[in-house]
């Protein structure tokens, strides 16, 4: 059941004066061009400040304006992206803009409701658009937002639940002052990122906790209330690495799995051993298998990964370009696997490999 915060303006107005008081530095809070406050926004779901940063800098430098985004090639947007993970958010980024650049001749849209219509955008991105650079009134409601509101107001809803998102929505639209929503979004991301954080927040130094409900009845630990029914699924994957000279044999990854449009390398999963029938025709003058187990932890996903190391001799290079075609592999010289977009575990392999 909602608590009541004095009134609404009372609450924007204390977590605005909080903000006030805690400035923050961020590049992109120093503009009203939505192409960099949209790309700041699509790097940082589900990315600390920290870490996403640098990678706002290099976007920015490699793609000063949208253009330019719009007009590179997938694999060097994804490249670029490379170690930052949840990929998805890279494509439906370099979608967005060809989008906007050829169907929309270039222009942003300016309202919540147009923002909507982007590839990738939801409600979330648009209501931080349409604020931050066009001053709409729509309230930015993400992790940090549900947590502020269920613990200031009580609420009980489970966040993980469509029916949830509304209600907290709907507050949040109450809440926001219509002569300053930018700051108040702001404000409210900040708050709940910075003081009113999942665990252990620094309560005792809020200058909220008069008036918040958690704080006054034992829930700050309980609140916001988040049923997790997705299971981890865990898979087992053998990687072959098959070197032949100065080549080295890779795959791009299709859709409908992790890591669509990245490369690594021919893989099996389970007791499927057509691909080691396959390599088998080519002779390997050694192997080194079963090395190093490696663990990657996915959202909903838990991979156990070995990679067994085969050198092939140049006579059988033939036979392997003949298994690549038909395959779909890729022969790529050992001096050109940089430019590769490659999953942060495939990166960390060839790391160990002095690659």
């Amino acid at each position: 059941m909602k608590h009541k915060y004095l009134d609404n303006q009372a609450f924007s107005q204390h977590i605005i004066r909080w903000y006030r008081d805690n400035p923050r530095d961020l590049p992109w809070r120093e503009t009203q061009n939505p192409y960099h406050i949209w790309l700041s926004e699509i790097i940082l779901q589900q990315t600390r400040v920290a870490q996403g940063m640098p990678y706002y800098y290099k976007f920015v430098e490699a793609y000063p304006e949208l253009k330019n985004l719009a007009l590179a090639p997938e694999e060097e947007v994804l490249r670029l992206w490379q170690g930052l993970g949840y990929y998805s958010r890279a494509r439906n980024l370099h979608f967005c803009a060809k989008q906007i650049w050829f169907e929309l001749d270039g222009k942003f849209p300016e309202s919540y409701a147009e923002l909507l219509k982007l590839k990738g955008v939801g409600s979330y991105t648009a209501s931080a658009i349409s604020s931050f650079a066009f001053g709409e009134a729509q309230a930015v409601v993400d992790g940090n937002v549900f947590r502020v509101l269920a613990r200031i107001f009580g609420i009980e809803s489970d966040i993980a639940t469509g029916k949830a998102k509304k209600e907290f929505e709907a507050l949040a639209n109450e809440l926001i002052p219509k002569d300053n929503p930018a700051e108040f979004n702001q404000a409210m991301m900040d708050f709940g990122s910075r003081q009113c954080v999942p665990k252990n927040p620094d309560c005792e130094n809020c200058p909220l906790k008069r008036n918040c409900f958690a704080f006054n009845n034992d829930l700050v630990q309980k609140l916001p209330v988040k049923i997790n029914k997705t299971k981890v699924k865990e898979r087992q994957i053998h990687y072959h690495v098959l070197t032949c000279g100065n080549d080295w044999v890779w795959k791009k990854r299709k859709s409908g799995d992790i890591w669509e449009g990245l490369f690594d390398f021919p893989s099996r999963e389970g007791a499927d051993e057509s691909l080691d029938d396959a390599l088998a025709q080519l002779n390997p003058e050694k192997i080194n298998s079963e090395g190093k187990e490696y663990r990657h932890l996915l959202s909903h996903q838990k991979l156990n990964v070995r990679f067994s190391e085969w050198k092939l001799p140049t006579s059988s290079y033939a036979k392997l370009q003949k298994i690549c075609e038909e395959q779909d592999f890729a022969l790529v010289a050992e001096e050109e696997i940089e430019r590769l977009a490659k999953p942060k575990l495939i990166v960390n392999y060839l790391k160990d490999q002095g690659i």
